[in-house]
């Protein structure tokens, strides 16, 4: 008998980066140092106060047993008191805050709790592929709504198919954006519509909130959730991942509308065990005494920012600025696709960007690039891409 598998694996894209890694992987062995710029995983060390107490926690005995689905109340309370702090949002740390296993099992799992074989789950093109494969794996269907410059990166509520939007039962949205670091200014009123949307269609909104500590030029993102009428129809998936340099520990929060919140726990108690009460223990420390963390690493993360931006426009691009997440969304070069730039900069530059087009049709012509590296590496990769591309730009 040869191995199979469920017929629903076949509805996913294939890897859209092992062709690229493969070219990588032959350089690599070819002794060329290869500087990667495409992946968004933080490289400097969580903060010595939250890496202390996971020391302190793993040598209490009482974390080592099956930990509760529900959270530490030490956990749930951090997250009730940051959001409070940081957004004036209340939240009830007994009904309205559920530890996940980072943003992506919550994205993931929320599907799961939400949707029926059938159902639609709207998505953004560009987006989080995870908005893709969530819906497929769950026998939903998704919808993807474009984001472009000229819609401000904000997706056209009022575009959706009648048919489309009858089936739909959840929205994802993610600001600061990845992949284009779009973000919603004070006064706009982009998420007071989605709400009015929500409660006019029945639909729940899941915030992806991924990055809103990480933010420059004054700019501080808001929650989902401080939106007025945000609590009666939507949750927001909160992570320490990219703050505070911890997307190994795998550790945030599904928060907002008690009844999906409970539904989702009723779901986790039958697919998982609970987060570890040593990461528990530490997460809250994050919350709390290093709580101002993020100020600092927005602070590098906004250097390199600008030392990107300014060798693209030094080899002829015109990229925009972002004022949140940790990434450069920029156009190529006309006559271009992104997978053809990307391809260009690994050849010339020996440095790796990622196609636009993974992210979503509507990522075609753009590049994503990441800040998450090494100011040195960084400054390296810049000065190869000008040396190296400024003529064939």
């Amino acid at each position: 008998m040869s191995p199979r598998h469920a017929d629903r694996l076949d509805r996913l894209a294939p890897y859209m980066f092992a062709e690229l890694e493969r070219k990588i992987q032959e350089k690599r062995d070819a002794g060329i140092d290869v500087i990667s710029l495409g992946i968004g995983d933080p490289d400097l060390p969580t903060p010595d106060v939250v890496i202390e107490e996971l020391r302190r926690a793993v040598g209490r005995g009482e974390t080592h047993q099956y930990p509760s689905n529900r959270g530490r109340q030490v956990f749930r309370d951090a997250i009730t008191s940051f959001y409070d702090h940081r957004f004036n949002v209340k939240l009830d740390a007994d009904t309205q805050v559920l530890p996940v296993l980072g943003g992506k099992e919550g994205i993931f799992h929320i599907c799961q709790v939400l949707l029926n074989v059938g159902d639609v789950a709207l998505g953004t093109d560009p987006g989080y592929p995870v908005y893709t494969s969530g819906p497929l794996l769950t026998d939903a269907e998704p919808f993807l709504l474009p984001i472009t410059p000229e819609n401000d990166f904000k997706p056209d509520l009022a575009s959706i198919p009648a048919d489309i939007l009858a089936r739909s039962k959840l929205l994802f949205l993610n600001y600061p954006n990845n992949p284009t670091g779009a973000v919603i200014e004070e006064g706009d009123t982009f998420f007071e519509e989605v709400v009015q949307f929500a409660k006019d269609n029945d639909i729940v909104v899941v915030h992806d909130n991924a990055y809103s500590e990480i933010s420059f030029d004054g700019y501080r993102a808001p929650s989902f959730l401080s939106t007025p009428g945000a609590m009666d129809i939507g949750v927001e998936m909160f992570s320490l991942s990219k703050a505070w340099n911890m997307t190994g520990w795998r550790v945030g929060a599904c928060v907002g509308n008690t009844e999906v919140v409970q539904a989702f726990w009723k779901y986790k108690t039958n697919v998982d065990s609970g987060m570890f009460d040593a990461v528990q223990l530490a997460a809250a420390k994050a919350l709390t005494e290093a709580r101002d963390f993020p100020d600092q690493m927005s602070t590098i993360y906004q250097r390199r920012r600008d030392l990107v931006i300014d060798a693209l426009r030094a080899i002829g691009l015109e990229p925009n600025a972002p004022k949140g997440s940790i990434y450069v969304w920029a156009r190529v070069p006309e006559g271009q696709t992104s997978a053809e730039f990307a391809q260009l900069v690994l050849d010339e530059a020996n440095v790796v960007v990622s196609p636009g087009a993974s992210f979503g049709a509507a990522g075609e012509g753009f590049v994503r690039i990441s800040l998450s590296t090494p100011d040195d590496r960084l400054k390296e990769a810049i000065s190869r891409i000008e040396d190296s591309m400024r003529v064939t730009a």
